[in-house]
Protein backbone atom coordinates (compact mmCIF):
# COMPACT_ATOMS: atom_id res chain seq x y z
CA UNK A 1 0.00 0.00 0.00
CA UNK A 2 1.42 3.45 -1.07
CA UNK A 3 1.69 6.22 1.49
CA UNK A 4 -1.06 8.15 -0.32
CA UNK A 5 -2.84 5.14 -0.29
CA UNK A 6 -2.18 4.67 3.44
CA UNK A 7 -3.52 8.52 4.42
CA UNK A 8 -6.40 8.69 1.98
CA UNK A 9 -7.50 5.86 4.79
CA UNK A 10 -6.77 7.23 8.06
CA UNK A 11 -8.78 10.18 6.27
CA UNK A 12 -11.96 10.77 9.31
CA UNK A 13 -15.57 10.07 6.59
CA UNK A 14 -18.87 10.70 7.78
CA UNK A 15 -20.09 11.45 11.74
CA UNK A 16 -16.25 10.65 12.87
CA UNK A 17 -15.28 13.85 11.55
CA UNK A 18 -16.92 15.53 14.48
CA UNK A 19 -14.84 13.85 16.86
CA UNK A 20 -11.67 15.16 14.87
CA UNK A 21 -13.16 18.67 15.31
CA UNK A 22 -10.86 21.06 16.75
CA UNK A 23 -12.96 21.56 19.91
CA UNK A 24 -10.82 23.69 21.91
CA UNK A 25 -10.62 26.18 18.98
CA UNK A 26 -14.18 26.25 19.24
CA UNK A 27 -14.63 26.84 23.06
CA UNK A 28 -11.54 29.93 22.16
CA UNK A 29 -13.96 31.21 19.86
CA UNK A 30 -17.11 30.97 21.71
CA UNK A 31 -15.43 32.91 24.98
CA UNK A 32 -13.84 35.77 22.67
CA UNK A 33 -17.30 36.09 21.19
CA UNK A 34 -18.60 36.03 24.36
CA UNK A 35 -16.76 39.21 25.12
CA UNK A 36 -18.39 40.62 22.42
CA UNK A 37 -21.66 40.31 23.54
CA UNK A 38 -21.02 41.41 27.22
CA UNK A 39 -19.50 44.74 25.60
CA UNK A 40 -22.82 45.66 22.94
CA UNK A 41 -25.18 44.97 25.62
CA UNK A 42 -23.34 47.45 27.51
CA UNK A 43 -22.79 50.06 25.11
CA UNK A 44 -26.15 50.02 24.29
CA UNK A 45 -27.05 51.00 27.94
CA UNK A 46 -28.03 47.19 29.04
CA UNK A 47 -30.00 46.63 25.94
CA UNK A 48 -29.52 43.35 23.57
CA UNK A 49 -30.90 45.66 21.15
CA UNK A 50 -29.82 47.13 18.67
CA UNK A 51 -26.07 45.51 18.58
CA UNK A 52 -25.95 42.36 20.81
CA UNK A 53 -28.86 40.41 19.34
CA UNK A 54 -28.14 40.66 15.74
CA UNK A 55 -24.41 39.82 16.73
CA UNK A 56 -25.40 36.78 18.59
CA UNK A 57 -28.18 35.38 15.28
CA UNK A 58 -24.71 36.48 13.21
CA UNK A 59 -22.29 34.27 15.41
CA UNK A 60 -24.52 31.05 15.79
CA UNK A 61 -24.56 31.31 11.89
CA UNK A 62 -20.69 31.70 11.64
CA UNK A 63 -20.39 28.77 13.95
CA UNK A 64 -22.67 26.58 11.87
CA UNK A 65 -20.96 28.11 8.43
CA UNK A 66 -17.28 27.37 9.99
CA UNK A 67 -18.16 23.67 10.89
CA UNK A 68 -20.08 23.28 7.29
CA UNK A 69 -16.39 24.68 5.94
CA UNK A 70 -14.67 22.31 8.82
CA UNK A 71 -16.21 18.89 7.19
CA UNK A 72 -15.49 19.92 3.42
CA UNK A 73 -12.26 18.35 2.45
CA UNK A 74 -9.07 19.90 2.08
CA UNK A 75 -8.37 19.23 -1.79
CA UNK A 76 -11.99 20.61 -2.34
CA UNK A 77 -10.80 24.45 -1.46
CA UNK A 78 -7.60 24.11 -3.35
CA UNK A 79 -9.65 23.29 -6.22
CA UNK A 80 -11.86 26.09 -6.15
CA UNK A 81 -9.33 28.94 -4.47
CA UNK A 82 -8.78 30.29 -8.06
CA UNK A 83 -12.28 30.67 -8.77
CA UNK A 84 -13.10 31.96 -5.31
CA UNK A 85 -9.81 34.96 -6.63
CA UNK A 86 -11.62 35.91 -9.24
CA UNK A 87 -15.15 35.91 -7.96
CA UNK A 88 -13.82 38.00 -4.91
CA UNK A 89 -11.65 40.74 -7.67
CA UNK A 90 -15.18 40.55 -9.92
CA UNK A 91 -16.93 41.89 -6.71
CA UNK A 92 -14.35 44.86 -6.02
CA UNK A 93 -14.46 45.71 -9.39
CA UNK A 94 -18.50 45.97 -8.76
CA UNK A 95 -17.95 48.17 -5.84
CA UNK A 96 -16.11 50.48 -8.04
CA UNK A 97 -18.95 51.38 -10.28
CA UNK A 98 -22.01 50.28 -8.60
CA UNK A 99 -20.91 50.30 -4.73
CA UNK A 100 -22.76 52.25 -2.09
CA UNK A 101 -21.25 54.60 -0.14
CA UNK A 102 -21.10 55.28 3.83
CA UNK A 103 -18.63 57.50 5.68
CA UNK A 104 -17.00 58.34 3.04
CA UNK A 105 -15.74 55.61 1.23
CA UNK A 106 -17.34 53.36 -1.66
CA UNK A 107 -17.50 49.62 0.13
CA UNK A 108 -20.31 47.91 -0.28
CA UNK A 109 -21.98 45.88 -2.52
CA UNK A 110 -26.57 45.98 -2.05
CA UNK A 111 -28.32 43.65 -3.26
CA UNK A 112 -31.91 43.05 -2.20
CA UNK A 113 -32.12 42.95 1.45
CA UNK A 114 -28.08 41.78 1.80
CA UNK A 115 -24.81 43.89 2.24
CA UNK A 116 -21.96 42.80 1.34
CA UNK A 117 -18.49 44.43 1.97
CA UNK A 118 -16.37 42.84 -0.96
CA UNK A 119 -12.99 43.49 0.59
CA UNK A 120 -13.67 41.37 3.78
CA UNK A 121 -13.95 38.37 1.12
CA UNK A 122 -10.76 39.11 -0.57
CA UNK A 123 -8.60 38.77 2.86
CA UNK A 124 -9.55 34.96 2.80
CA UNK A 125 -9.92 34.60 -0.70
CA UNK A 126 -6.50 36.41 -1.92
CA UNK A 127 -5.11 33.46 1.22
CA UNK A 128 -6.65 30.98 -0.56
CA UNK A 129 -4.97 31.62 -3.83
CA UNK A 130 -1.71 32.03 -2.60
CA UNK A 131 -1.41 28.51 -0.59
CA UNK A 132 -2.39 27.16 -4.05
CA UNK A 133 0.06 28.66 -5.99
CA UNK A 134 2.95 27.66 -3.75
CA UNK A 135 1.35 24.53 -3.21
CA UNK A 136 1.28 23.83 -7.05
CA UNK A 137 4.75 26.31 -7.71
CA UNK A 138 8.10 24.05 -7.54
CA UNK A 139 9.97 25.06 -4.42
CA UNK A 140 13.46 25.48 -6.65
CA UNK A 141 11.22 28.32 -8.19
CA UNK A 142 9.83 29.73 -5.16
CA UNK A 143 12.62 32.88 -5.28
CA UNK A 144 12.63 33.33 -8.85
CA UNK A 145 11.90 37.11 -9.84
CA UNK A 146 9.44 35.59 -11.85
CA UNK A 147 7.57 33.56 -9.83
CA UNK A 148 7.77 36.68 -7.18
CA UNK A 149 5.78 38.79 -9.03
CA UNK A 150 3.04 36.43 -9.89
CA UNK A 151 2.85 35.59 -5.90
CA UNK A 152 3.15 39.72 -4.98
CA UNK A 153 0.31 40.16 -8.27
CA UNK A 154 -1.94 37.91 -6.24
CA UNK A 155 -1.62 40.07 -3.43
CA UNK A 156 -1.07 43.37 -4.94
CA UNK A 157 -4.70 43.71 -7.17
CA UNK A 158 -7.14 43.09 -4.55
CA UNK A 159 -5.17 45.48 -2.17
CA UNK A 160 -5.05 48.38 -4.84
CA UNK A 161 -8.63 47.80 -5.36
CA UNK A 162 -9.58 48.27 -1.95
CA UNK A 163 -7.01 51.31 -1.68
CA UNK A 164 -9.65 53.00 -3.94
CA UNK A 165 -12.35 52.66 -2.02
CA UNK A 166 -10.71 54.26 0.03
CA UNK A 167 -10.09 51.55 2.47
CA UNK A 168 -6.32 51.87 3.90
CA UNK A 169 -6.68 49.88 6.69
CA UNK A 170 -8.29 47.01 4.43
CA UNK A 171 -6.06 47.33 2.23
CA UNK A 172 -2.75 46.99 4.48
CA UNK A 173 -4.50 43.75 5.91
CA UNK A 174 -4.72 42.68 2.85
CA UNK A 175 -1.32 43.42 1.72
CA UNK A 176 0.43 41.82 4.87
CA UNK A 177 -1.48 38.97 5.04
CA UNK A 178 -0.51 37.96 1.56
CA UNK A 179 2.98 39.26 2.50
CA UNK A 180 3.06 36.59 6.02
CA UNK A 181 1.77 33.44 3.18
CA UNK A 182 4.52 34.45 0.62
CA UNK A 183 7.33 34.67 3.46
CA UNK A 184 5.97 31.20 5.13
CA UNK A 185 6.20 29.83 1.67
CA UNK A 186 9.94 30.37 1.82
CA UNK A 187 10.58 33.27 -0.47
CA UNK A 188 14.43 34.63 0.23
CA UNK A 189 14.51 36.63 2.64
CA UNK A 190 16.38 39.92 0.65
CA UNK A 191 13.15 40.32 -1.22
CA UNK A 192 11.48 41.44 1.84
CA UNK A 193 14.70 43.52 2.60
CA UNK A 194 14.07 45.70 -0.73
CA UNK A 195 9.88 45.54 0.32
CA UNK A 196 11.09 47.29 3.34
CA UNK A 197 13.18 49.73 1.84
CA UNK A 198 10.14 50.49 -0.41
CA UNK A 199 7.70 51.05 1.92
CA UNK A 200 10.27 53.87 3.42
CA UNK A 201 10.43 55.74 0.08
CA UNK A 202 6.38 55.15 -0.69
CA UNK A 203 5.95 56.80 2.91
CA UNK A 204 8.20 59.48 1.97
CA UNK A 205 6.43 59.88 -1.43
CA UNK A 206 3.12 59.91 0.40
CA UNK A 207 4.05 62.90 3.21
CA UNK A 208 5.81 64.58 0.28
CA UNK A 209 2.76 64.75 -1.62
CA UNK A 210 0.48 65.96 0.60
CA UNK A 211 -0.94 69.40 -0.51
CA UNK A 212 0.27 69.38 -4.52
CA UNK A 213 -1.74 68.05 -7.44
CA UNK A 214 -0.81 64.61 -7.24
CA UNK A 215 -1.46 63.96 -3.60
CA UNK A 216 -1.60 60.01 -2.86
CA UNK A 217 -4.00 60.09 -0.01
CA UNK A 218 -7.32 62.02 1.12
CA UNK A 219 -7.15 64.34 3.24
CA UNK A 220 -9.01 62.91 5.84
CA UNK A 221 -6.49 60.26 6.01
CA UNK A 222 -3.29 62.81 6.17
CA UNK A 223 -5.47 64.40 9.33
CA UNK A 224 -5.36 61.28 10.85
CA UNK A 225 -1.76 60.61 10.79
CA UNK A 226 -1.18 64.20 12.23
CA UNK A 227 -3.67 63.31 15.07
CA UNK A 228 -1.37 59.98 15.19
CA UNK A 229 1.52 62.07 15.88
CA UNK A 230 0.10 64.73 18.05
CA UNK A 231 -3.41 64.34 18.90
CA UNK A 232 -3.45 67.35 20.81
CA UNK A 233 -3.19 69.35 17.36
CA UNK A 234 -6.69 68.91 16.71
CA UNK A 235 -8.55 67.61 20.17
CA UNK A 236 -12.29 68.24 18.71
CA UNK A 237 -11.20 67.18 15.05
CA UNK A 238 -8.66 65.00 13.99
CA UNK A 239 -7.35 64.29 17.29
CA UNK A 240 -10.90 63.48 19.45
CA UNK A 241 -11.03 59.70 18.41
CA UNK A 242 -7.16 59.06 19.97
CA UNK A 243 -7.60 61.53 22.96
CA UNK A 244 -11.26 59.83 24.46
CA UNK A 245 -9.88 56.42 23.26
CA UNK A 246 -6.57 57.43 26.03
CA UNK A 247 -9.04 58.77 28.27
CA UNK A 248 -10.85 55.78 28.69
CA UNK A 249 -7.92 53.70 28.46
CA UNK A 250 -6.48 55.59 31.39
CA UNK A 251 -9.47 55.36 33.64
CA UNK A 252 -9.90 51.82 33.71
CA UNK A 253 -6.82 51.58 35.94
CA UNK A 254 -6.10 47.52 36.92
CA UNK A 255 -9.40 46.74 37.46
CA UNK A 256 -11.70 49.17 35.89
CA UNK A 257 -14.94 51.38 36.45
CA UNK A 258 -17.39 48.02 36.36
CA UNK A 259 -20.00 46.92 34.45
CA UNK A 260 -21.59 49.55 32.65
CA UNK A 261 -19.95 52.03 34.69
CA UNK A 262 -17.64 53.45 31.80
CA UNK A 263 -18.00 57.40 31.65
CA UNK A 264 -16.33 57.68 27.90
CA UNK A 265 -19.09 55.23 26.56
CA UNK A 266 -22.04 56.02 28.68
CA UNK A 267 -21.58 59.73 27.92
CA UNK A 268 -21.13 59.30 24.18
CA UNK A 269 -17.66 60.45 24.33
CA UNK A 270 -16.11 57.45 22.54
CA UNK A 271 -16.80 57.50 19.26
CA UNK A 272 -18.03 53.79 17.29
CA UNK A 273 -18.08 52.46 20.58
CA UNK A 274 -19.64 49.39 19.33
CA UNK A 275 -17.05 48.63 16.19
CA UNK A 276 -13.51 50.06 16.04
CA UNK A 277 -13.32 51.22 19.82
CA UNK A 278 -14.79 48.86 21.72
CA UNK A 279 -11.40 47.13 23.10
CA UNK A 280 -11.18 50.70 24.64
CA UNK A 281 -14.84 50.32 26.31
CA UNK A 282 -13.47 46.92 27.56
CA UNK A 283 -10.82 48.26 29.36
CA UNK A 284 -12.66 51.51 30.56
CA UNK A 285 -15.01 48.79 32.23
CA UNK A 286 -13.02 45.37 33.08
CA UNK A 287 -9.70 47.14 33.20
CA UNK A 288 -6.06 45.77 32.81
CA UNK A 289 -7.29 42.71 33.84
CA UNK A 290 -10.44 42.57 31.27
CA UNK A 291 -7.97 43.93 28.33
CA UNK A 292 -5.09 41.16 29.08
CA UNK A 293 -7.35 38.67 29.39
CA UNK A 294 -8.89 39.14 25.94
CA UNK A 295 -5.69 39.11 24.79
CA UNK A 296 -4.56 35.67 26.49
CA UNK A 297 -7.49 34.35 24.80
CA UNK A 298 -6.57 35.65 21.38
CA UNK A 299 -3.08 34.04 21.50
CA UNK A 300 -4.05 30.70 22.23
CA UNK A 301 -6.44 30.58 19.43
CA UNK A 302 -3.13 31.60 17.31
CA UNK A 303 -1.26 28.79 19.37
CA UNK A 304 -3.96 25.98 18.81
CA UNK A 305 -4.27 27.42 14.65
CA UNK A 306 -0.33 27.17 14.46
CA UNK A 307 -0.34 23.44 16.11
CA UNK A 308 -2.41 22.49 13.35
CA UNK A 309 -0.46 24.32 10.42
CA UNK A 310 2.75 22.19 12.02
CA UNK A 311 0.61 19.01 12.24
CA UNK A 312 -0.34 18.72 8.90
CA UNK A 313 1.88 17.13 5.59
CA UNK A 314 -0.20 19.32 3.22
CA UNK A 315 1.71 22.14 1.88
CA UNK A 316 -1.30 24.31 1.35
CA UNK A 317 -2.92 23.47 4.35
CA UNK A 318 -0.18 24.31 6.08
CA UNK A 319 0.12 27.62 4.29
CA UNK A 320 -3.71 28.52 4.40
CA UNK A 321 -3.82 27.89 8.34
CA UNK A 322 -0.66 30.40 8.58
CA UNK A 323 -2.55 33.31 6.24
CA UNK A 324 -5.59 33.22 8.08
CA UNK A 325 -4.05 33.29 11.67
CA UNK A 326 -1.70 35.86 10.30
CA UNK A 327 -4.40 37.99 9.25
CA UNK A 328 -6.54 37.15 12.35
CA UNK A 329 -3.64 38.43 14.14
CA UNK A 330 -3.08 41.43 12.22
CA UNK A 331 -6.83 42.16 13.07
CA UNK A 332 -6.64 42.64 16.55
CA UNK A 333 -2.84 43.81 17.05
CA UNK A 334 -3.67 46.80 14.34
CA UNK A 335 -7.14 47.06 16.70
CA UNK A 336 -5.50 47.56 19.48
CA UNK A 337 -2.41 49.51 18.70
CA UNK A 338 -4.35 51.74 16.90
CA UNK A 339 -6.81 52.63 20.38
CA UNK A 340 -3.78 52.96 22.30
CA UNK A 341 -2.16 55.58 20.02
CA UNK A 342 0.45 53.26 18.36
CA UNK A 343 -0.69 53.56 15.18
CA UNK A 344 -2.97 55.66 12.79
CA UNK A 345 -6.95 55.56 13.21
CA UNK A 346 -7.39 53.48 10.05
CA UNK A 347 -10.73 51.77 10.93
CA UNK A 348 -9.87 47.88 11.67
CA UNK A 349 -12.98 45.97 13.73
CA UNK A 350 -11.75 43.89 16.78
CA UNK A 351 -12.08 40.53 15.31
CA UNK A 352 -15.08 38.32 16.81
CA UNK A 353 -15.82 41.60 19.39
CA UNK A 354 -16.72 44.71 17.34
CA UNK A 355 -20.50 45.01 16.20
CA UNK A 356 -20.54 43.90 12.59
CA UNK A 357 -21.39 41.03 10.11
CA UNK A 358 -19.34 41.05 7.34
CA UNK A 359 -16.10 40.66 9.27
CA UNK A 360 -17.16 38.22 11.57
CA UNK A 361 -18.65 35.83 8.82
CA UNK A 362 -14.88 36.05 6.80
CA UNK A 363 -13.04 35.18 10.18
CA UNK A 364 -15.58 32.38 10.71
CA UNK A 365 -14.93 31.28 7.46
CA UNK A 366 -10.97 31.44 7.87
CA UNK A 367 -11.75 29.55 11.31
CA UNK A 368 -13.73 26.69 8.58
CA UNK A 369 -10.94 26.27 6.65
CA UNK A 370 -8.24 25.83 9.54
CA UNK A 371 -10.63 23.19 10.87
CA UNK A 372 -11.17 21.73 7.68
CA UNK A 373 -6.78 21.48 7.57
CA UNK A 374 -7.16 20.04 11.04
CA UNK A 375 -9.97 17.27 10.66
CA UNK A 376 -8.90 16.07 7.11
CA UNK A 377 -5.04 15.72 8.06
CA UNK A 378 -3.74 11.86 8.22
CA UNK A 379 -3.23 10.43 11.35
CA UNK A 380 -1.05 7.63 12.70
CA UNK A 381 -3.24 4.19 13.57
CA UNK A 382 -4.31 4.28 17.11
Amino acid sequence: MSYLEYNTKRMPTGLAKVLYVNWPLVVLLVAVACYGFVMLYSVAGGSARPWMEPQLRRFGFGLLLMLAIGFTPLWFWRSIAGVAYVVSILLLLGVEFFGTVGMGAKRWLVVGPARLQPSELAKITTILALAAYYNWLDPKRISHPVWVVLGVLIAAIPAFLVLRQPDLGTALLLSMGGGIVIFAAGVHWAYFAALIGSMVAVVSAVMTSRGTDWQILKDYQYRRIDAFLDPTLDPLGAGYHINQSMIALGSGGWSGRGFMEGTQARLNFLPEKQTDFIFTTLAEEFGFVGAASLLLLYLMIIGFCLLTAFRTSSRFGALLVIGVVGTFFLYFAVNMAMVMGLAPVVGVPLPLVSFGGSAMTVLMVGFGLVQSAHIHRPRLPS
